[in-house]
């Protein structure tokens, strides 16, 4: 039977069932809102419901066949995240950009060239370098090294990133947004070179799962079934 990882509640939960009904294949939620189960109409699936950051994971460890989650999530915390998973169908939903802001009072800082001047001049009259609040580590991280911003240190965030510059636990941000009111409403301005991934909800299966034959048959007619590609273990 292949295991299908989906969101386990809310809106993306919702969206992710209404497109797998679109295409024939019904879902539903079983039991009460807190019992975090569900049933296919086609036998051959069983839905796991997860949260959204788990589903790397289990994706990774071959625990689930096929799983729904953002890709800033898939490519956040899987290392060589194409060798783990294969990235099946951009699913058009749950849109959100991962950008760098900074304090909508830098009125000279505009670029990631500035930010890194910045950064130098923080760390020569504070004594540590200029932090970076974020839970996107691995996806921030390397985006800066690609651009070659130094003098900086990543901070942990797991909730409410936006108000850890008022808080002075950081001097600028990386975070997920959409439409950026949360970012203007704390007062905060993405750099114009500073969109570091354009994500969204995509449909992934694991290449470590135990694709026996009658998984990989059910995975065909479903596959069909979904207008993905037919052969992805």
């Amino acid at each position: 039977m292949l295991k299908l990882g989906l969101p386990s509640k809310g809106r993306l939960m919702d969206q992710c069932f209404d497109w797998f009904g679109a295409r024939g294949l019904a879902l539903s939620r079983t039991g009460s809102d807190r019992e975090y189960a569900a049933i296919a109409a086609a036998a051959e699936v069983e839905p796991v419901l997860l949260s959204a950051a788990e589903i790397p994971r289990e994706l990774a460890a071959g625990r689930i066949h096929l799983g729904v989650t953002g890709s800033d999530l898939v490519q956040d915390r899987l290392a060589d995240w194409q060798g783990q998973v294969l990235e099946l169908a951009p699913m058009g939903f749950g849109q959100a950009d991962l950008v760098l802001a900074v304090p909508a009072a830098w009125t000279d800082v505009e670029t990631l060239d500035d930010l890194d001047a910045v950064a130098a001049a923080f760390r020569a009259a504070h004594g540590f370098r200029l932090r970076i609040a974020t839970k996107y580590h691995r996806l921030v991280r390397d985006f800066l090294r690609a651009h070659e911003v130094a003098d900086y240190q990543l901070v942990d965030s797991q909730g409410a990133t936006e108000g850890t510059i008022r808080n002075l636990t950081a001097e600028a941000i990386a975070d997920i947004t959409s439409s950026g009111e949360t970012l203007r409403a704390n007062h905060l301005r993405v750099l114009t070179d500073g969109l570091i991934l354009e994500s969204q909800a995509t449909l992934y299966a694991a290449r470590a799962a135990d694709w026996t034959p009658d998984d990989r048959a059910a995975y065909r007619t479903l596959a069909a079934r979904l207008g993905v590609m037919s052969h992805p273990y």
